[in-house]
């Protein structure tokens, strides 16, 4: 499922009312639909707290009123800031705003202070997706009051569809723009959300599905979701065993690196492997001994990288913390017919040797942004996803491109954008764990493409429940914190929950 066009939204919603869809009812829905993703992305820890929805003159207004509607139900504490009466407002919006039965406030002195028992969440629902260029007038300046509350105490920006001041067409960025922390977006993805321009400002995009607007088929950047991609992680059977779980195998880790090779053990058997073998040399396995989960196995031999090619296995990770490449690397890699993902050290030595030769289809590549400057130099100054679609073409291989919104592509095949993740994950070590995950999913039978999309959504969003639910903080998230939630976020994908 890709992004739509503004014109194109529009076009949707005018073909629902065509079919006798009433608007009102839609509005009911979509707000209705947005409250209940916001109750669980705040998480259950948090418990109720206060919501402030800043409303302008449009229907966006409107929705925002519903979604109060529902959180005053479920026990919070609610308040309504608008920048203009509500006899200016249109008739869907002052409906509500009667339905509600709460009036405008004046003052945000005038609510509960922003340390009230809770979290504070701010609705920007100032402008819809008509919206574009700079913010002026009582718009930037209730859009500057919730920048200040977010950055003075602690207020969660919820957008409404999509953030006031960011084109929905081009992602292009007005002045006083609102910075949302999630950006609720209805029906389907708009096309500006997707843009790297955007990024800064639309926080995590969580795609709202309403019955009444069908969604979107082909095109791309596809959005990575449950929605977009249905039965991709269907129920294990109750049968299965570890041989049909898949067996992995890793060569990572070397000394002073140890802990990426932990890590990417452990998201492998997090994410389902049925068997994980780590392969090290005798001077290293001493580090490794009190490190590693129980149930990892582990291979001692003076050549971990013919020991770990010559085991048969489902898949191989190749890389996390593996120091300079030992010999041979390239020809195993050239010889293998079993997939592999490969990440960190061992695309540094692709790089570094220009032994591109050796990639092929049944290669997952891994890169944060400086190893694919290394990688492909000539394409690192392109937008992003220009940069990876120009590499996997030319190579023919399966690339996911790491980042704030991490890119997945094919040769031939769709780009697939992931909205999941936080800034908590700006440190060392998650890739070790994506790398394990991707494994993980190669060695059960996932083609790399579909590997690398879930891995992404699954550690994305396995970092929000270790935010949300798990008591983590954005600058005090470790990787090792991802792994322990990776089983929370498989079953939010399945129950299409996040």
């Amino acid at each position: 499922m890709s992004g739509l066009t503004v014109a194109a939204m529009r076009e949707l919603e005018e073909a629902a009312f065509a079919r006798g869809v009433d608007p009102g009812g839609l509005m009911d829905a979509a707000g209705r639909a947005m409250a209940a993703r916001l109750l669980d992305l705040v998480g259950p820890v948090a418990g109720p707290g206060t919501a402030v929805a800043y409303v302008g003159k449009g229907n966006n207004g409107g929705d925002a009123l519903v979604v109060l509607e529902v959180l005053r139900a479920a026990g919070w504490r609610i308040a309504l800031r608008a920048t203009a009466p509500p006899q200016q407002w249109g008739v869907l919006s002052r409906q509500r705003q009667r339905r509600l039965g709460v009036e405008p406030v004046e003052r945000i002195d005038r609510i509960d202070p922003p340390d009230a028992a809770g979290p504070l969440v701010l609705l920007d629902g100032l402008l819809g997706i008509g919206g574009r260029g700079d913010l002026r007038g009582p718009v930037a300046g209730l859009a500057g009051e919730m920048a200040r509350l977010r950055g003075d105490h602690g207020a969660q920006v919820v957008a409404v569809d999509l953030p006031s001041g960011v084109d929905g067409d081009t992602g292009a960025v007005g002045a006083g723009a609102v910075v949302a922390d999630w950006t609720l977006t209805v029906g389907a993805p708009k096309w500006g959300l997707m843009e790297d321009a955007a990024v800064n400002h639309i926080g995590r995009l969580v795609l709202v599905p309403v019955e009444d607007l069908p969604l979107p088929s082909g095109g791309e950047p596809r959005l990575i979701c449950p929605e977009g991609f249905p039965g991709l992680l269907a129920p294990r059977r109750h049968d299965v065993h570890k041989g049909d779980a898949g067996e992995l195998a890793v060569l990572a880790g070397s000394p002073g690196m140890t802990g990426a090779a932990a890590l990417a053990v452990t998201g492998a058997l997090r994410a389902g492997a049925g068997k994980v073998t780590l392969h090290v040399d005798e001077a290293t396995f001493a580090a490794f001994a009190c490190r590693l989960p129980a149930e990892v196995m582990v291979r001692v031999s003076r050549d971990p990288l013919a020991a770990c090619f010559a085991q048969e296995v489902s898949a191989r990770v190749i890389g996390p913390g593996l120091g300079e490449a030992p010999e041979g690397l390239f020809d195993a890699l050239s010889a293998t017919d079993r997939p592999v993902v490969l990440d960190a050290d061992a695309l540094n030595a692709i790089a570094a040797r220009g032994r591109h030769d050796c990639l092929g289809p049944r290669m997952l590549v891994t890169p944060h942004p400086g190893e694919f400057r290394r990688l492909a130099p000539d394409l690192a100054g392109r937008p992003r996803r220009e940069q990876l679609r120009g590499f996997v073409d030319r190579h023919g291989c399966c690339g996911l491109l790491k980042g704030a919104r991490s890119l997945v592509a094919t040769p031939g095949g769709p780009l697939a954008w992931n909205p999941t993740g936080n800034a908590g994950m700006a440190g060392g070590g998650q890739g070790d764990v994506l790398a394990g995950v991707a494994g993980a999913l190669l060695a059960a039978g996932k083609p790399p493409f579909e590997a690398g999309l879930l891995a992404a959504w699954l550690c994305g969003r396995a970092a929000e429940r270790a935010v949300s639910h798990g008591g983590e903080s954005e600058e005090s998230l470790l990787a090792g914190a991802i792994p322990g939630q990776l089983g929370g976020a498989f079953d939010d994908w399945r129950r299409r929950r996040r």
